[in-house]
Protein backbone atom coordinates (compact mmCIF):
# COMPACT_ATOMS: atom_id res chain seq x y z
CA UNK A 1 0.00 0.00 0.00
CA UNK A 2 1.14 3.43 -0.74
CA UNK A 3 1.91 5.58 2.36
CA UNK A 4 3.00 9.34 0.74
CA UNK A 5 4.14 10.97 -2.00
CA UNK A 6 7.48 10.40 -2.14
CA UNK A 7 8.28 9.30 -5.79
CA UNK A 8 5.68 11.25 -6.97
CA UNK A 9 2.05 9.58 -9.01
CA UNK A 10 2.47 7.93 -12.54
CA UNK A 11 0.57 9.23 -15.45
CA UNK A 12 -0.89 6.63 -16.18
CA UNK A 13 -2.42 6.33 -12.57
CA UNK A 14 -3.42 10.38 -12.72
CA UNK A 15 -5.28 9.91 -15.92
CA UNK A 16 -7.24 7.29 -14.67
CA UNK A 17 -8.19 9.53 -12.18
CA UNK A 18 -8.86 12.26 -14.16
CA UNK A 19 -11.44 10.19 -16.66
CA UNK A 20 -12.88 8.68 -13.46
CA UNK A 21 -13.37 11.91 -11.91
CA UNK A 22 -15.18 13.15 -15.40
CA UNK A 23 -16.86 10.18 -15.66
CA UNK A 24 -18.34 9.36 -12.38
CA UNK A 25 -19.75 13.40 -11.82
CA UNK A 26 -21.46 13.53 -15.01
CA UNK A 27 -24.00 11.44 -13.55
CA UNK A 28 -24.99 14.78 -11.22
CA UNK A 29 -25.48 16.59 -14.53
CA UNK A 30 -27.26 14.48 -17.35
CA UNK A 31 -30.29 15.50 -15.77
CA UNK A 32 -29.88 19.55 -16.76
CA UNK A 33 -30.64 19.09 -20.49
CA UNK A 34 -33.17 16.58 -20.24
CA UNK A 35 -35.51 18.95 -17.72
CA UNK A 36 -37.57 19.26 -20.26
CA UNK A 37 -38.11 16.13 -21.66
CA UNK A 38 -38.51 14.87 -17.88
CA UNK A 39 -41.65 17.31 -17.57
CA UNK A 40 -43.64 16.70 -20.32
CA UNK A 41 -43.06 12.69 -19.80
CA UNK A 42 -44.38 13.44 -16.20
CA UNK A 43 -46.90 16.72 -17.02
CA UNK A 44 -44.94 18.71 -13.87
CA UNK A 45 -43.79 22.16 -14.43
CA UNK A 46 -40.59 23.72 -15.01
CA UNK A 47 -40.25 24.67 -11.41
CA UNK A 48 -41.10 21.06 -10.11
CA UNK A 49 -39.02 19.18 -12.27
CA UNK A 50 -35.99 21.67 -11.22
CA UNK A 51 -35.81 20.05 -8.18
CA UNK A 52 -34.22 16.82 -9.78
CA UNK A 53 -30.99 18.60 -10.12
CA UNK A 54 -31.49 20.51 -6.53
CA UNK A 55 -32.11 17.15 -5.18
CA UNK A 56 -28.92 15.86 -6.52
CA UNK A 57 -26.77 18.57 -5.58
CA UNK A 58 -27.67 18.45 -1.77
CA UNK A 59 -27.29 14.79 -2.41
CA UNK A 60 -23.76 15.54 -3.70
CA UNK A 61 -23.31 17.85 -0.29
CA UNK A 62 -24.54 14.88 1.96
CA UNK A 63 -22.21 12.57 0.28
CA UNK A 64 -19.47 14.58 0.63
CA UNK A 65 -19.76 15.33 4.50
CA UNK A 66 -20.83 11.57 5.05
CA UNK A 67 -18.64 9.30 2.87
CA UNK A 68 -15.17 11.16 1.91
CA UNK A 69 -14.45 11.73 5.64
CA UNK A 70 -14.15 8.06 5.62
CA UNK A 71 -11.06 8.66 3.28
CA UNK A 72 -8.76 9.56 6.32
CA UNK A 73 -9.44 6.07 8.15
CA UNK A 74 -10.30 3.33 5.55
CA UNK A 75 -8.45 2.39 2.40
CA UNK A 76 -9.86 4.81 -0.85
CA UNK A 77 -9.21 2.20 -3.60
CA UNK A 78 -11.70 -0.46 -1.24
CA UNK A 79 -14.36 2.32 -0.36
CA UNK A 80 -14.23 3.90 -4.18
CA UNK A 81 -14.96 -0.36 -5.28
CA UNK A 82 -17.88 -0.02 -2.59
CA UNK A 83 -19.26 3.31 -3.73
CA UNK A 84 -19.29 2.23 -7.51
CA UNK A 85 -22.15 -0.63 -6.61
CA UNK A 86 -24.30 2.09 -5.50
CA UNK A 87 -23.97 4.80 -8.06
CA UNK A 88 -24.83 1.80 -10.53
CA UNK A 89 -27.63 1.04 -8.59
CA UNK A 90 -29.12 4.73 -8.35
CA UNK A 91 -28.62 5.05 -11.95
CA UNK A 92 -30.62 2.50 -12.89
CA UNK A 93 -33.79 3.12 -10.26
CA UNK A 94 -33.40 6.53 -12.31
CA UNK A 95 -33.40 4.91 -15.86
CA UNK A 96 -36.77 3.05 -14.43
CA UNK A 97 -38.74 5.55 -12.33
CA UNK A 98 -42.60 5.37 -12.59
CA UNK A 99 -42.86 8.87 -11.70
CA UNK A 100 -41.08 12.41 -10.85
CA UNK A 101 -41.10 11.56 -7.18
CA UNK A 102 -39.18 8.21 -7.47
CA UNK A 103 -36.98 10.46 -9.65
CA UNK A 104 -36.34 12.68 -7.49
CA UNK A 105 -35.40 10.62 -4.91
CA UNK A 106 -33.23 8.03 -7.17
CA UNK A 107 -31.18 11.72 -8.39
CA UNK A 108 -30.20 11.97 -4.64
CA UNK A 109 -28.82 9.03 -3.51
CA UNK A 110 -26.92 9.69 -7.44
CA UNK A 111 -25.04 12.50 -6.12
CA UNK A 112 -24.45 11.03 -3.01
CA UNK A 113 -23.00 7.86 -4.25
CA UNK A 114 -21.08 10.06 -7.11
CA UNK A 115 -18.30 11.75 -4.58
CA UNK A 116 -15.47 9.59 -6.34
CA UNK A 117 -13.87 12.62 -7.67
CA UNK A 118 -13.72 14.08 -4.50
CA UNK A 119 -11.58 10.91 -3.07
CA UNK A 120 -9.63 11.11 -6.30
CA UNK A 121 -8.41 15.00 -5.79
CA UNK A 122 -6.83 14.48 -2.47
CA UNK A 123 -5.27 11.32 -3.52
CA UNK A 124 -3.24 12.96 -6.40
CA UNK A 125 -2.64 15.70 -3.82
CA UNK A 126 -0.76 13.10 -1.51
CA UNK A 127 0.45 10.93 -4.66
CA UNK A 128 2.22 13.71 -6.23
CA UNK A 129 5.54 15.81 -5.23
CA UNK A 130 4.85 18.94 -3.57
CA UNK A 131 6.24 21.27 -6.30
CA UNK A 132 3.36 19.41 -8.82
CA UNK A 133 1.13 19.25 -6.35
CA UNK A 134 -1.23 21.80 -8.53
CA UNK A 135 -0.53 20.29 -11.40
CA UNK A 136 -1.88 16.56 -10.11
CA UNK A 137 -4.93 18.54 -8.79
CA UNK A 138 -5.71 20.57 -12.02
CA UNK A 139 -4.93 17.11 -13.77
CA UNK A 140 -7.84 15.74 -11.77
CA UNK A 141 -9.90 18.50 -12.19
CA UNK A 142 -9.95 19.15 -15.84
CA UNK A 143 -11.16 15.17 -16.20
CA UNK A 144 -14.04 16.47 -13.39
CA UNK A 145 -14.90 19.40 -15.21
CA UNK A 146 -15.01 17.93 -18.91
CA UNK A 147 -17.04 15.45 -17.61
CA UNK A 148 -19.47 17.99 -15.63
CA UNK A 149 -19.75 20.22 -18.81
CA UNK A 150 -19.77 17.14 -21.77
CA UNK A 151 -22.35 15.39 -19.56
CA UNK A 152 -24.98 18.20 -20.70
CA UNK A 153 -24.03 17.35 -24.45
CA UNK A 154 -24.07 13.72 -24.33
CA UNK A 155 -27.44 13.62 -22.69
CA UNK A 156 -28.82 16.62 -24.77
CA UNK A 157 -28.16 14.59 -28.02
CA UNK A 158 -29.50 11.02 -26.21
CA UNK A 159 -32.33 12.92 -25.13
CA UNK A 160 -33.35 14.28 -27.85
CA UNK A 161 -32.92 11.36 -30.48
CA UNK A 162 -33.52 8.11 -27.82
CA UNK A 163 -35.29 9.52 -24.69
CA UNK A 164 -34.22 10.29 -21.32
CA UNK A 165 -34.21 7.24 -19.78
CA UNK A 166 -31.27 5.99 -22.35
CA UNK A 167 -29.08 8.23 -21.06
CA UNK A 168 -29.40 6.49 -17.19
CA UNK A 169 -29.17 3.13 -19.04
CA UNK A 170 -25.23 4.07 -21.10
CA UNK A 171 -24.64 5.87 -17.85
CA UNK A 172 -25.13 2.59 -15.89
CA UNK A 173 -23.24 0.33 -18.09
CA UNK A 174 -20.37 2.97 -17.84
CA UNK A 175 -19.65 3.12 -14.37
CA UNK A 176 -19.64 -0.80 -14.43
CA UNK A 177 -16.50 -0.92 -17.37
CA UNK A 178 -15.07 1.84 -15.18
CA UNK A 179 -15.52 -0.61 -11.97
CA UNK A 180 -13.72 -3.02 -13.22
CA UNK A 181 -10.85 -0.82 -15.13
CA UNK A 182 -10.22 0.59 -11.52
CA UNK A 183 -10.24 -2.73 -9.83
CA UNK A 184 -7.17 -3.32 -11.85
CA UNK A 185 -5.01 -0.21 -11.70
CA UNK A 186 -6.42 2.41 -8.65
CA UNK A 187 -3.71 2.10 -6.31
CA UNK A 188 -4.28 1.71 -2.71
CA UNK A 189 -3.46 4.44 0.13
CA UNK A 190 -2.71 3.55 4.00
CA UNK A 191 -5.39 5.84 6.08
CA UNK A 192 -4.04 8.26 8.72
CA UNK A 193 -6.72 8.60 11.13
CA UNK A 194 -6.85 6.00 13.47
CA UNK A 195 -9.99 6.80 15.91
CA UNK A 196 -13.75 6.62 15.43
CA UNK A 197 -15.89 7.28 12.78
CA UNK A 198 -17.60 9.34 15.40
CA UNK A 199 -14.33 11.37 15.95
CA UNK A 200 -13.72 11.35 12.61
CA UNK A 201 -17.32 13.34 12.05
CA UNK A 202 -15.82 15.59 15.49
CA UNK A 203 -12.92 16.54 13.85
CA UNK A 204 -14.48 18.32 10.83
CA UNK A 205 -15.93 20.67 13.60
CA UNK A 206 -12.47 21.57 14.75
CA UNK A 207 -10.87 21.91 11.26
CA UNK A 208 -13.93 24.38 10.61
CA UNK A 209 -13.18 26.17 13.19
CA UNK A 210 -9.14 26.15 13.56
CA UNK A 211 -9.20 26.66 9.04
CA UNK A 212 -10.03 30.23 8.19
CA UNK A 213 -8.64 29.95 4.67
CA UNK A 214 -10.94 26.76 4.02
CA UNK A 215 -13.81 28.54 5.44
CA UNK A 216 -13.44 31.29 2.60
CA UNK A 217 -12.26 28.96 -0.12
CA UNK A 218 -15.87 26.95 1.02
CA UNK A 219 -17.72 30.66 0.38
CA UNK A 220 -15.54 31.75 -2.45
CA UNK A 221 -16.35 28.25 -4.21
CA UNK A 222 -19.79 27.90 -2.97
CA UNK A 223 -20.46 31.72 -4.73
CA UNK A 224 -18.98 30.71 -7.81
CA UNK A 225 -20.45 27.72 -8.04
CA UNK A 226 -24.21 28.52 -7.35
CA UNK A 227 -23.79 31.38 -10.11
CA UNK A 228 -22.69 28.27 -12.59
CA UNK A 229 -25.70 26.49 -11.20
CA UNK A 230 -28.14 28.94 -11.80
CA UNK A 231 -26.64 29.23 -15.43
CA UNK A 232 -27.02 25.76 -16.96
CA UNK A 233 -30.32 24.95 -14.96
CA UNK A 234 -32.17 27.59 -16.77
CA UNK A 235 -30.16 27.46 -20.52
CA UNK A 236 -32.84 24.70 -21.47
CA UNK A 237 -35.72 27.19 -20.79
CA UNK A 238 -33.86 29.95 -22.63
CA UNK A 239 -33.10 27.90 -25.75
CA UNK A 240 -36.49 26.81 -25.70
CA UNK A 241 -38.44 30.12 -24.97
CA UNK A 242 -35.82 32.50 -27.39
CA UNK A 243 -34.44 30.43 -29.79
CA UNK A 244 -36.70 27.55 -30.21
CA UNK A 245 -34.03 25.26 -29.55
CA UNK A 246 -34.43 21.66 -27.53
CA UNK A 247 -32.23 19.93 -25.20
CA UNK A 248 -29.70 18.92 -27.91
CA UNK A 249 -28.97 22.24 -28.64
CA UNK A 250 -28.50 23.21 -25.12
CA UNK A 251 -25.98 20.34 -24.18
CA UNK A 252 -24.13 21.48 -26.96
CA UNK A 253 -23.35 24.16 -24.87
CA UNK A 254 -21.33 21.84 -22.72
CA UNK A 255 -18.66 21.37 -25.32
CA UNK A 256 -17.50 25.14 -25.54
CA UNK A 257 -17.01 25.20 -21.54
CA UNK A 258 -14.37 22.23 -22.58
CA UNK A 259 -11.91 24.60 -23.64
CA UNK A 260 -12.24 26.05 -19.99
CA UNK A 261 -11.82 22.78 -18.66
CA UNK A 262 -8.64 21.82 -20.80
CA UNK A 263 -6.89 24.80 -19.35
CA UNK A 264 -6.93 23.28 -15.62
CA UNK A 265 -3.82 21.73 -16.25
CA UNK A 266 -2.11 24.84 -17.02
CA UNK A 267 -3.87 26.82 -14.09
CA UNK A 268 -2.53 24.12 -11.91
CA UNK A 269 1.11 25.07 -13.07
CA UNK A 270 -0.03 27.98 -12.88
CA UNK A 271 -1.18 28.14 -9.12
CA UNK A 272 2.17 26.33 -7.96
CA UNK A 273 4.23 29.43 -9.26
CA UNK A 274 1.66 32.33 -8.87
CA UNK A 275 0.45 34.01 -5.61
CA UNK A 276 -2.50 32.03 -5.38
CA UNK A 277 -4.58 35.22 -3.75
CA UNK A 278 -4.24 37.55 -7.08
CA UNK A 279 -4.97 34.25 -9.22
CA UNK A 280 -8.30 34.53 -7.49
CA UNK A 281 -8.65 37.62 -7.58
CA UNK A 282 -8.19 37.58 -11.67
CA UNK A 283 -10.47 34.53 -12.10
CA UNK A 284 -13.54 36.18 -9.81
CA UNK A 285 -12.75 39.73 -12.48
CA UNK A 286 -12.85 36.96 -15.55
CA UNK A 287 -16.22 36.03 -13.98
CA UNK A 288 -18.12 39.12 -13.46
CA UNK A 289 -17.16 39.77 -17.06
CA UNK A 290 -18.56 36.95 -18.14
CA UNK A 291 -21.86 37.24 -15.95
CA UNK A 292 -21.96 41.26 -17.77
CA UNK A 293 -21.84 38.87 -21.05
CA UNK A 294 -24.60 37.16 -20.45
CA UNK A 295 -26.84 40.59 -19.22
CA UNK A 296 -26.85 41.40 -22.60
CA UNK A 297 -26.94 37.92 -24.76
CA UNK A 298 -30.52 36.83 -23.85
CA UNK A 299 -31.14 37.16 -27.43
CA UNK A 300 -27.60 36.42 -28.62
CA UNK A 301 -26.11 33.09 -29.27
CA UNK A 302 -22.32 34.55 -29.88
CA UNK A 303 -22.70 36.39 -26.63
CA UNK A 304 -24.05 33.09 -24.86
CA UNK A 305 -20.83 31.10 -26.70
CA UNK A 306 -18.10 34.05 -25.18
CA UNK A 307 -19.56 34.18 -21.34
CA UNK A 308 -19.98 30.03 -21.22
CA UNK A 309 -16.16 30.32 -22.03
CA UNK A 310 -15.09 32.76 -19.12
CA UNK A 311 -17.77 31.86 -16.50
CA UNK A 312 -16.34 28.06 -17.11
CA UNK A 313 -12.44 29.27 -17.32
CA UNK A 314 -12.95 31.44 -14.46
CA UNK A 315 -14.58 28.99 -11.87
CA UNK A 316 -11.78 26.33 -12.89
CA UNK A 317 -9.21 28.87 -12.04
CA UNK A 318 -10.95 29.90 -8.42
CA UNK A 319 -11.24 26.25 -7.79
CA UNK A 320 -8.10 25.02 -8.23
CA UNK A 321 -6.44 27.78 -6.76
CA UNK A 322 -9.06 27.54 -3.68
CA UNK A 323 -7.90 23.55 -3.35
CA UNK A 324 -3.70 24.37 -3.80
CA UNK A 325 -4.63 26.71 -0.74
CA UNK A 326 -6.24 24.18 1.43
CA UNK A 327 -4.15 21.09 0.60
CA UNK A 328 -1.21 22.28 1.57
CA UNK A 329 -2.04 22.06 5.10
CA UNK A 330 -3.01 19.42 7.37
CA UNK A 331 -2.11 16.65 4.70
CA UNK A 332 -2.38 13.83 7.24
CA UNK A 333 -6.63 15.45 6.71
CA UNK A 334 -7.13 15.97 3.10
CA UNK A 335 -10.30 14.30 2.77
CA UNK A 336 -12.01 16.00 5.72
CA UNK A 337 -10.66 19.70 4.28
CA UNK A 338 -11.75 18.80 1.24
CA UNK A 339 -15.14 17.58 2.48
CA UNK A 340 -15.72 20.64 4.69
CA UNK A 341 -14.43 22.92 1.23
CA UNK A 342 -16.50 20.76 -1.29
CA UNK A 343 -19.90 20.69 1.23
CA UNK A 344 -19.59 24.72 0.97
CA UNK A 345 -19.58 24.44 -2.59
CA UNK A 346 -22.13 22.29 -3.54
CA UNK A 347 -24.19 24.01 -1.29
CA UNK A 348 -23.53 26.87 -3.31
CA UNK A 349 -24.79 24.85 -6.06
CA UNK A 350 -28.13 23.65 -4.67
CA UNK A 351 -28.69 27.53 -3.77
CA UNK A 352 -28.07 28.04 -7.43
CA UNK A 353 -29.90 25.58 -8.58
CA UNK A 354 -33.37 27.25 -6.63
CA UNK A 355 -32.63 30.77 -6.77
CA UNK A 356 -31.61 30.27 -10.51
CA UNK A 357 -35.07 28.62 -10.97
CA UNK A 358 -36.99 31.67 -8.99
CA UNK A 359 -35.29 33.75 -11.13
CA UNK A 360 -36.19 32.19 -14.40
CA UNK A 361 -39.80 31.90 -13.39
CA UNK A 362 -40.22 36.04 -12.20
CA UNK A 363 -37.93 37.81 -14.62
CA UNK A 364 -36.45 34.91 -17.02
CA UNK A 365 -33.10 35.47 -18.48
CA UNK A 366 -32.39 38.99 -17.06
CA UNK A 367 -32.65 37.72 -13.83
CA UNK A 368 -30.86 34.60 -14.04
CA UNK A 369 -28.09 36.93 -15.55
CA UNK A 370 -28.37 39.56 -12.73
CA UNK A 371 -28.32 36.99 -9.76
CA UNK A 372 -24.59 35.56 -11.35
CA UNK A 373 -23.55 39.28 -11.24
CA UNK A 374 -24.82 39.46 -7.88
CA UNK A 375 -23.04 36.28 -6.81
CA UNK A 376 -19.13 36.98 -8.27
CA UNK A 377 -19.43 40.68 -6.53
CA UNK A 378 -19.96 38.95 -2.91
CA UNK A 379 -17.09 36.85 -4.10
CA UNK A 380 -14.80 39.71 -4.31
CA UNK A 381 -15.99 41.19 -1.47
CA UNK A 382 -15.26 38.18 0.99
CA UNK A 383 -12.06 37.66 -1.11
CA UNK A 384 -10.91 41.50 -0.95
CA UNK A 385 -12.00 42.02 2.77
CA UNK A 386 -11.22 38.56 4.37
CA UNK A 387 -7.73 37.45 2.22
CA UNK A 388 -5.45 39.99 4.14
CA UNK A 389 -6.01 38.12 7.71
CA UNK A 390 -4.83 34.97 6.19
CA UNK A 391 -2.22 36.17 4.42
Amino acid sequence: MVKNSGEGISKSVLYLMSAGAGLVVANNYYNQPLLNLIATDFGVSESAVSNLPLLTQLGYAFGLLFIIPLGDKYPRKKMVMIDFVFIIASLLIMALAPNLLVLIISGFFVGFSCVVPQVFVPMAAQLAKPEKRGRAIGVVMSGLLIGILGSRFISGFIGEYFGWRSMYFIAAGIMLIFWVLLKLKLPELQPDFKGSYKALMQSLWGYFKSEPSVRLAAVRGGLGFAGFSAFWTTLVFLMEDNFNYGSGVAGTFGVLGIGGALAASYVGKLSDKMNKNKLITIATLVMLVAWCVFEFSGHSIIGLVIGVILVDMALQSLHISNQNIIFSKNPDARNRINTIYMVGYFIGGAIGTTTGAYAWQIFHWQGVASLGVFYTILILIFHLVFKKSLA
